[in-house]
């Protein structure tokens, strides 16, 4: 495992994000693991959150993209602490816009704040983690409809490999539908191989039976 796979695993754990128990999750399974990204709350951890989602672009892409997105409202701050983090740590100047909730209908009006959308824009998408995937059906009729641009790429804290409705994770239901590829800076299954006897603050949160739960978990609920 790379680095800064294993070192931002760790930061979601002491930031809160990451936790291992017993949780009931929105679509009812009970899970042995959560993920709340929620509970990133200061300015060292959004700057920390931002250099592990520009090591991640920068590994996905190259930096090969025109503007970042980060749908309201948690994309806001990931797209503001990415495109940070990609100038100061890669040089990388990229601009970035995230969308509102509602139209403005005074000012500047419209639905983007932000970088002006373009034809020919190669759009990528920052977001937290993917569920379902709603967040790109209710966000990407928005940016074509700005403009012709090119959605490839969206980036992602956590693959939860989780299986929906469909059968498919989310993840392969996105490329399918939209040819959207989503990279995610670490899956469930790197967070087991690495935290699993592992201490933190001198207290192992993932032991022998968190592990049992969550493979059998997987087993049941993931590809």
């Amino acid at each position: 495992m790379e680095a800064y796979k294993a070192q931002f695993i760790e930061f979601m754990v002491r930031a809160g994000v990451l936790r291992f128990g017993e949780f009931k999750t929105k679509s009812g399974r009970l899970s042995p693991y959560f993920i709340n990204t929620g509970n990133y709350r200061t300015g060292a951890q959004l700057a920390k959150l931002g250099e592990y989602y520009a090591e991640c672009i920068m590994n996905a892409t190259k930096g090969e993209f025109d503007v970042m997105f980060g749908p309201a409202y948690k994309g806001i701050p990931l797209a503001v602490a990415a495109a940070s983090s990609l100038y100061s740590k890669f040089g990388i100047d990229r601009p970035y816009c995230f969308d509102r909730k509602e139209v403005k209908d005074h000012g500047e009006g419209g639905v983007f704040v932000g970088s002006p959308l373009a034809d020919g824009n190669r759009v990528l998408i920052v977001e937290d983690v993917i569920t379902a995937g709603t967040a790109v059906r209710e966000t990407l009729p928005k940016l074509l409809s700005a403009a012709k641009v090119e959605v490839k790429d969206m980036i992602i804290s956590v693959n939860r490999m989780e299986v929906g409705p469909s059968g498919k994770t989310a993840i392969d239901d996105i490329k399918e539908e939209f040819g959207i590829t989503v990279h995610s800076i670490v899956t469930v299954r790197d967070i087991i191989e690495h935290m699993h006897g592992r201490e933190i603050d001198g207290e192992i949160l993932l032991t022998d039976e968190i592990r049992e739960k969550m493979e059998a978990y997987m087993k049941q609920y993931c590809l």
